[in-house]
């Protein structure tokens, strides 16, 4: 049970971090052009002792502080560390991909802790300033991020539209929380729960609101017909800030959609279930098949986070705890086989050649097995084959749907399934049955190979043993 408290230790994470992000910020700004390797030191540092700070605080006392706008819970502490950890590993995979293209520079690691920051503070919002002030530090992070690489056209361009499709979207969600302060009196979310609960809301006015809220989430998750902006973007930014956009960020706008859907606005779910039902089949029927014609692999990967959106989203939809879980369970895979697949691109890349494209893997196999080996586990994976645990994934969230008799909503689930395996089979043939057209050895560093097998093993065992994680989502939840 819930209680208000002014406990202000519940947001410590949260305080070191922005303490840290200011020191950074200091560091590059006397350091100058030297201060990208003391920039990278601090940021790991920061986010490995945030880690710390969230770790011993967990299962401790939870509750609300801020005066009811922020929220420490069992469901905030777990993401906040997959979050962390994930920006580790996107910082040591991002370095040497950074040094060779001469963006190895200091305020690329200010940007990606104050982003990490607006992260946290979205997953533990509860109430609507807190949300949109989280989404609006990592937001505008992100669109600096993309574009960083100022000599690249095709960055620019897509930090333009991220840009402006990500203000059209903030101002949506906006206009959908005005609306429900209108008819609840409240931008708390707890007491917008109970507002609604008691009666007396006029259900019109709600629905007008749910609908630019959902159009925010959407487009924050990049589910169809909110997903314009995504391929693009992960096309034209470096692929070291692809990377980055395509893990953490994912989970916290799984957070936003949580807080702002179950814990605020869960007793109107039949108002809200058909709009995330046609957001849920759009993007995994768009996202499969029109990934089938991608031959750049960033454009493919992106339309295949659009389809893994989809399925997220059928967690969601069914209103049940169990399709919580299976939501929170998957989000937390999708983001670690996301780092493994955009990881191998950087793994590959060098100066002046970026792998970004299905014909640079032709003949991997024979070139360097082992990797071929980890990113045909990462393909399988996200295909959803067993025993992968891509496949727990998609049967957890399927299975809740079925759970809630949406057995239509299910089969499109399924047979999107089938049909999304065929690009992911497309990569392994590939690298297993193509003739290499070059033959140059990887040259990443050791420390990036290391992580990238530790990455691609990892999605291995959780498939094998997908219990421990599968548990801990439930017991947020129960």
């Amino acid at each position: 049970m819930m209680f208000e408290v002014t406990n202000m230790a519940f947001a410590l994470p949260e305080m070191f971090m922005l303490a840290m992000a200011c020191v950074i910020l200091l560091v590059v700004a006397f350091l100058g052009k030297s201060s990208a390797g003391p920039a990278y030191v601090l940021s790991q540092l920061t986010l490995a002792i945030t880690m710390v700070l969230i770790y011993y605080a967990m299962g401790k006392t939870a509750g609300l502080t801020f005066d009811g706008t922020y929220i420490k819970d069992a469901f905030s502490d777990i993401l906040k560390l997959a979050i962390c950890a994930l920006n580790i590993l996107v910082l040591i995979y991002s370095s040497s991909y950074l040094k060779d293209r001469g963006l190895f520079k200091g305020e690329y690691y200010v940007l990606a802790i104050f982003s990490t920051l607006g992260m946290m503070i979205m997953v533990s919002a509860y109430h609507f300033i807190t949300l949109y002030l989280g989404l609006e530090l990592m937001s505008l992070c992100l669109y600096a991020m993309v574009a960083m690489h100022r000599d690249s056209v095709t960055a620019t361009e897509a930090a333009m539209k991220y840009f402006i499709l990500g203000a059209i979207a903030s101002g949506m969600l906006l206009y959908g929380m005005s609306i429900i302060y209108g008819a609840t009196g409240s931008l708390a979310l707890a007491t917008i729960a109970e507002t609604i609960q008691a009666g007396g809301v006029d259900n019109t006015v709600l629905s007008f609101g749910l609908v630019f809220l959902i159009i925010g989430i959407g487009f924050k998750l990049g589910a169809v017909p909110f997903h314009m902006w995504l391929p693009d973007v992960y096309h034209g930014a470096p692929t070291a800030v692809t990377l980055f956009i395509a893990t953490a960020p994912k989970i916290a706008a799984f957070a936003m959609a949580i807080r702002l859907l179950v814990d605020g606005l869960g007793s109107v779910h039949q108002d809200w279930q058909g709009m995330i039902i046609m957001l849920s089949i759009l993007s995994m029927i768009i996202g499969n098949i029109v990934a089938i014609a991608q031959t750049n692999l960033k454009r493919m990967l992106a339309y295949s986070t659009i389809s893994h959106i989809g399925f997220i989203l059928l967690g969601i939809l069914s209103g049940s705890a169990e399709g919580y879980a299976a939501s929170m369970f998957y989000a937390l895979v999708y983001s670690l086989m996301s780092l493994g697949g955009f990881g191998m691109i950087i793994l590959m890349s060098r100066q002046g050649f970026e792998a970004d494209t299905i014909d640079d893997f032709k003949g991997l196999s024979s070139r360097n097995p082992w990797y071929a080996l980890m990113m045909l586990i990462l393909m399988f994976s996200m295909a959803g084959i067993p025993p992968l645990v891509g496949f727990y994934a998609k049967l957890t969230v399927i299975k809740s749907v079925i759970d809630v008799n949406l057995i239509s909503v299910s089969l499109v689930a399924v047979v999107m399934s089938v049909i999304g395996a065929y690009y992911y089979l497309r990569i392994i043939k590939v690298m297993y049955f193509d003739k290499a057209i070059q033959h140059e050895k990887l040259q990443a560093p050791v420390d990036m190979r290391v992580i990238f097998s530790v990455n691609a093993l990892t999605v291995f065992a959780l498939g094998i043993f997908p219990g421990s994680l599968l548990a801990l989502c439930t017991s947020v939840f129960s």
